[in-house]
């Protein structure tokens, strides 16, 4: 018998225990009314009461003696079905609880197995990405190709957020003449998307991670992330986190590196402005290296 079982199963001796009280205290009354009904006929015997009256009344004393018993029978009766059933939803009782251990046993496991395959798959993907990115790093006449082939800035997002955010900030951050890479403009028809992905990262400068709640459940947003990453270890800051409709908390959870850096946020700034700050970034980057002395 399934948990939900063995709870309805409870639940209906609950009513029928509460429909045995009932019915014992309708006995209850039957009995006390019925004695009060003696008495009083009792009562009215006295001296002057002349024999035929006196036999009617013993009459009636004995009709209401006999129901008496009847009412006192049944009320053993019902007594006897409560303490049954009781006896029974005590038994249930232990019963639900077993089985609901035993239920949050499995529960737990199928949480442990669901939580461990998303880990594999997780690893799986990092896996293919570093291997990606190792035989990308093979092509150096790939890894080396002009200035017009570049990109800006690659946009990490999940797909639930491009109508509220995502194409209005690729949009701005054109029209301001940053190049960027967004997989409604960068792909095509037939195009393999895990390869497209990968030239991306590999061409761009920064990575715009658009953090939101759709963003964390996402498989393909952790493998862009983690290419992201991987492009920090060997370039320098390459990530720039943007939280849009997301609480620090739902980050933290999320990525602890990521909570802890400075994000711009949706609910304050325009996609206008967060085009202007990416612009100052790579004005700044542009006037360093035109800076730094050539060897």
């Amino acid at each position: 018998m399934s948990v939900e079982q063995t709870r309805k199963t409870l639940n209906q001796l609950d009513k029928e225990l509460s429909d045995l009280e009932k019915k014992l205290a309708d006995e209850t009354k039957k009995e006390a009314d019925k004695t009060k009904k003696i008495n009083d006929v009792q009562k009215s015997i006295t001296k002057n009461t002349t024999t035929a009256m006196l036999q009617a009344k013993m009459r009636q004393i004995q009709n209401y003696q006999n129901d008496l018993v009847k009412v006192t029978s049944e009320k053993a009766n019902i007594n006897k079905k409560i303490a049954d059933k009781r006896k029974k939803r005590a038994d249930t009782a232990v019963k639900l609880q077993k089985e609901e251990a035993t239920e949050n046993k499995r529960l737990q496991k199928a949480q442990e197995t669901t939580y461990n395959n998303y880990e594999k798959r997780i690893s799986d993907l990092t896996l293919q990405l570093q291997q990606g990115i190792a035989e990308a790093s093979k092509k150096e006449s790939n890894l080396y190709q002009s200035r017009s082939e570049e990109y800006d800035v690659f946009i990490s997002h999940a797909s639930e957020d491009k109508e509220s955010f995502a194409d209005e900030l690729c949009k701005e951050l054109q029209c301001t003449g940053i190049k960027v890479w967004y997989d409604a403009i960068s792909m095509t028809w037939g195009d393999s998307l895990r390869a497209k992905i990968d030239s991306g990262l590999s061409k761009s400068k920064y990575g715009i991670v658009v953090l939101s709640k759709d963003y964390i459940k996402k498989g393909w947003t952790q493998y862009e992330l983690d290419g992201l990453f991987q492009r920090e270890m060997t370039d320098g800051k390459t990530i720039l986190p943007i939280w849009h409709n997301i609480t620090k908390k739902e980050v933290q959870d999320f990525s602890p590196t990521l909570a802890g850096r400075i994000a711009l946020n949706t609910a304050v700034m325009t996609p206008v402005e967060i085009a202007t700050e990416l612009k100052k970034i790579l004005c700044l980057n542009e006037e360093l290296a035109e800076d730094k002395p050539h060897d």
